[in-house]
C-alpha cells in the first residue's frame, strides 16, 4: 500500500472510532475486511491511527475538523508533510483537499494544545503541578518499548546478546535493574529466542521499578489480588524465592499466566474468584484505574474516560483495598498500585485507606513519563501485628 492508501485506511478506521467504536475492534474489523493488507501495512495503519488518537484535539484543530480526514490532515501539518502528497485522489488515496480544507485549521489552544480532555485538565494540573504541561506533551508521543530481563534465565548482558542475534537492539534503562529499552526491531520480539525461552518479557520500566521497591524476603507468601496478566507476579517471582498466588475477579485475564510462568521458570498458583484463603506476607493491589499514566499506549482510553467512570473507579479502588486488606497477615505489607497520574486515585486514595484502617502508610512513589516509563503510583501499608 502507498502512504496515501494507508492514510485513507486510517481515515476510515478513525471515523469508526470517533463514532463510538473502541480502537482495537475498529482496527481488527478493518483488517478482516481488507485481507489484502500485509502485516507491514497493518502495522503502519495502526501507527497512523494511534498517532491521531494521542493528538486528537491538536490534530483536529490543525485539520479543521474532528473527523478521520481532519485528524490525518492535522497530522500532515503537524509533521511537515505536504497534504497534497497524501490527499491525491489517486486509486485508494483520500480525495484532494477542498478550498475550505486548504484554508481551515489553526494551532490548538488551552488544554487541546497538549491533548488533555477539558473536563480532566484541572484535576491533572492539581495532581502534576509544574509537570502538567511536560507530562501531557510527553503523552502525545509514542511510548518506548521495554523488556524485563528474567534473572532466572539470563543476565542483562546475556539477554542483550541473544536479542542482538535476532536483530533486536536494546540498551539498559536506569528506572529498573532488569529493564532494557528496545531501540531497534521491536516487532521481532515475540519471535525471538530470548522471548521464547523466557529470558525476557515485555513490561514497562516503571512497572518493573515499583516491583523492585517491594519488600522481598525469602519464603514470603505473595498474593497478586488484581493480577490481570500477572506481569508483576512474574517480575517478583523472578527475583525472589517464595510462594506466589494470583487472583483476579475475571479469571480470563489470567489465561496466559500458567504458560508465561512455565516459560519464565517460576511457579504461580492461580486462585479463582472468591478463592483466596489465609494470610499473606505481601498483597499486591494493582487496582483498576483511569490508566492516565499509560495514555501513550492506550490513547483511545483518554477520550473514552468520563467523570462518571472516574468516580466509579475511585469507589471501586476503595472497595478492593478493603477486600485485599483482609488477606494481609499481621505484620505483612499491602502494596497499592495504579497506572494513574491523578491524585484522586493515588495519594487521596492511600490517605483515605490509612485513615479508616489505621494501618501505617509507608513509602509512596509516583512516576511519570518524564522518568522514562509509564505513569505509575505505589503506596505501601503495614498491617499492625496486633490491634489494641
Amino acid at each position: 500500500m502507498t502512504p496515501a492508501a494507508r492514510a485513507a485506511a486510517a481515515i476510515e478506521i478513525l471515523d469508526r472510532i470517533l463514532a463510538g467504536q473502541p480502537a482495537e475492534p475498529a482496527l481488527i474489523g478493518w483488517a478482516r475486511g481488507n485481507r489484502f493488507a500485509g502485516s507491514g501495512d497493518r502495522a503502519a495503519i495502526r501507527d497512523l491511527v494511534f498517532d491521531a488518537l494521542r493528538c486528537r484535539e491538536s490534530f483536529a484543530a490543525l485539520g479543521g475538523a474532528r473527523s478521520g480526514r481532519g485528524l490525518i490532515l492535522g497530522r500532515c501539518r503537524a509533521q511537515g508533510i505536504d497534504p497534497d502528497d497524501i490527499f491525491t485522489d489517486d486509486r485508494h488515496a483520500p480525495a484532494p483537499l477542498s478550498p475550505d480544507e486548504q484554508n481551515a485549521g489553526a494551532p490548538a489552544q488551552g488544554y487541546a494544545a497538549v491533548d488533555c480532555p477539558d473536563w480532566l485538565g484541572p484535576q491533572l494540573q492539581d495532581s502534576l503541578g509544574a509537570d502538567f504541561a511536560p507530562v501531557m506533551t510527553a503523552q502525545q508521543a509514542r511510548a518506548p518499548v521495554f523488556l524485563r530481563v528474567n534473572p532466572r534465565r539470563a543476565s542483562l548482558a546475556q539477554a542483550q546478546a541473544a536479542l542482538a542475534r535476532d536483530g533486536i537492539a536494546t540498551q539498559p534503562h536506569p528506572l529498573a535493574k532488569t529493564a532494557l529499552e528496545v531501540i531497534e526491531n521491536a516487532r521481532k520480539i515475540q519471535q525471538s529466542e530470548a522471548f521464547q525461552t523466557g529470558m525476557v518479557e515485555l513490561q514497562d520500566a516503571a512497572s518493573q521499578a515499583v516491583v523492585d521497591a517491594l519488600p522481598q524476603r525469602p519464603g514470603m507468601r505473595v498474593l497478586d489480588y488484581c493480577a490481570g496478566g500477572g506481569g508483576k507476579t512474574l517480575a517478583l517471582a523472578a527475583q525472589l524465592d517464595g510462594k506466589f498466588s494470583a487472583h483476579d475477579i475475571d479469571p480470563g485475564r489470567m489465561r496466559d499466566l500458567p504458560a508465561r510462568a512455565a516459560r519464565a521458570g517460576v511457579r504461580v498458583t492461580i486462585l479463582p474468584p472468591g478463592g483466596v484463603r489465609g494470610g499473606f506476607d505481601l498483597v499486591l493491589v494493582d487496582a483498576p484505574c483511569s490508566g492516565s499514566g499509560t495514555w501513550r499506549r492506550t490513547p483511545d482510553a483518554k477520550w473514552r474516560l468520563t467523570p462518571a467512570r472516574l468516580a466509579e473507579l475511585v469507589d471501586l479502588q476503595a472497595a478492593i483495598l478493603d477486600q485485599a486488606a483482609a488477606h494481609v497477615a499481621p505484620g505483612g505489607t499491602l502494596a497499592y498500585m495504579t497506572c494513574s497520574l491523578l491524585r484522586a486515585e493515588n495519594e487521596d486514595q492511600a490517605a483515605a485507606f490509612a485513615a479508616r484502617s489505621h494501618w501505617p502508610l509507608g513509602a509512596q512513589r509516583r512516576l511519570t513519563p518524564l522518568d522514562g516509563g509509564d505513569g505509575f503510583y505505589t503506596a505501601l501499608f503495614t498491617r499492625p501485628e496486633r490491634v489494641d
